[in-house]
């Protein structure tokens, strides 16, 4: 049995290599765009610290990447921690993350030279123009293998563009965190607020209640008149009539919840929680300009999608260029198969090819401008982006700043209500008031109770709103 020849054609896949390494990529380059040359969000300068139980600004604070504790909530914590454990949302977009992780690894395959191997047998019979009048077989087996050089940075532009996609897909998963968070904490925010409002509501319709019993036997005995039953009536309803809504916004932002934890409204597993159990953080990062650009996860992922499109205008201008293509084959044929290891029965074959567009009715150059076109289209979204997550920093800072004002308003009118409703028991202890001058002050202290029950909540939002803002420290 003879040994095969040496092919040295087939030795070419280094220098190949090298060839193409030494390419250049046609395109522009990428550069991330600078920071924006702004020093801070809003015209209005910040206040050292807030009103209203003060929450102070840090500026060129950094936020803690697990905000959500700074509330000092353990049922929060769990809510979060559960939800970034469990939610369907935030294994979709890890999937997404692997899948363009795994498109990045195929498309490094036209890097290298490609190899296959094809085997066969065929048996057939000629025409007598062959000389041949009997049927015979055919033993092949044969690999061939195949390069085309990326001397202007084609597939290596490919490659680029598709690693940008996966660091945006990094910052989508980044944000579908950042988001998720957000959303739990602004729901269990919510449901406390609502469940202590739909207390304090029942609170004052019980009352009203109460005050309407009272009115109607004085208006028996002819000491009220009956406008006065009716006015009282008239309030009742009106009291009686917010109970249904309040409830149903609180079992509707329950379902959200359950949703957002990954689990199913019938068995969400909610444990019990107050709004006094959330603690505003005392203290508020207000990062730099420059920190939010690096730290949104949107900004990031639109600086990815910029920095793709930058790809596709090198792989639109690489395609208009000459494509070199080398190729070989080596492997024996024979007509029996006991002779296909035999030296004469081997075959072997190289080739070159120049791959040139010359006339596609225009086709190549409109991509190219069409990649341009997107380019441009990435920038704008870009900066877009950052235009948008400025204004979400500096409204929610303002929005925390007026809740400090307002939760200012709301603490000295229940603190009011409260002594006036002390007052009131005083005067009643000494007979100077009457029992429905108590109902009376205990109803208002209830609705002033009301105000400063959504205006702590307001100001626990609008903190956790900063937090996304500013990126969540990601």
């Amino acid at each position: 049995m003879g040994l095969p020849p040496t092919l040295p054609s087939l030795r070419f896949p280094a220098l190949l290599a090298l060839l193409a390494a030494t390419g250049c990529k046609v395109g522009p380059a990428f550069k991330p765009p600078p920071p924006p040359a702004v020093t801070g969000f809003s015209a209005t300068p910040l206040p050292a610290a807030t009103e209203g139980d003060a929450q102070r600004f840090l500026q060129g604070g950094a936020v803690n990447g697990k905000w959500w504790t700074l509330f000092q909530s353990p049922e929060l914590t769990r809510r979060v921690e559960r939800a970034l454990a469990q939610s369907p949302t935030v294994a979709s977009a890890q999937a997404a993350l692997r899948r363009a992780r795994e498109s990045v690894a195929a498309a490094g395959g036209p890097r290298y030279p490609t190899a296959d191997f094809a085997g066969g047998f065929e048996r057939q019979k000629l025409g007598p123009a062959s000389g041949l009048y009997a049927p015979y077989n055919t033993w092949s087996a044969t690999v061939t293998v195949s390069y085309t050089l990326d001397l202007f940075g084609g597939v290596r532009r490919g490659i680029e563009g598709l690693q940008a996609q996966v660091d945006m897909s990094q910052w989508i998963l980044a944000g579908t965190y950042l988001t998720l968070a957000a959303n739990v904490a602004e729901a269990t925010i919510l449901e406390a607020s609502l469940a202590e409002q739909l207390q304090a509501a029942k609170d004052v319709a019980a009352l009203l209640g109460e005050q309407t019993g009272l009115t109607s036997r004085q208006v028996a005995i002819g000491v009220k008149g009956q406008a006065d039953l009716l006015a009282l009536e008239a309030q009742l309803a009106a009291a009686q009539a917010q109970l249904p809504p309040l409830a149903r916004q609180l079992e509707a932002t329950r379902t959200q919840l359950a949703v957002y934890l990954g689990g199913y409204p019938s068995s969400a597993g909610l444990g019990t929680l107050a709004l006094a159990d959330l603690q505003p953080p005392a203290e508020l990062p207000v990062t730099l300009p420059s920190q939010v650009v690096q730290g949104r996860p949107d900004i990031q992922a639109a600086q990815a999608r910029l920095h793709a499109a930058t790809a596709g205008v090198g792989m639109a201008a690489a395609a208009l260029l000459p494509q070199f293509t080398l190729g070989g084959s080596f492997g024996p044929q024979a007509l029996r198969s006991q002779d296909l290891l035999k030296g004469e029965s081997f075959a072997w074959s190289v080739s070159a090819g120049l791959f040139q567009p010359i006339f596609h009715g225009g086709a190549l150059r409109a991509q190219k401008r069409g990649a341009e076109a997107a380019l441009d289209q990435a920038l704008a979204d870009y900066r877009q982006t950052v235009l948008v997550a400025f204004a979400n920093v500096a409204d929610s800072l303002d929005a925390i700043r007026f809740d400090g004002q307002a939760l200012r308003a709301e603490q000295d009118s229940e603190a009011a209500a409260a002594r006036s409703l002390e007052l009131a028991k005083a005067q009643y202890r000494i007979g100077a008031a009457s029992y429905l001058q108590i109902l009376d002050a205990t109803r208002t202290w209830n609705l002033a109770r009301m105000g400063l029950i959504r205006a702590r909540a307001a100001r626990l939002s609008d903190t956790t709103a900063l937090y996304a803002a500013l990126g969540g420290g990601l």
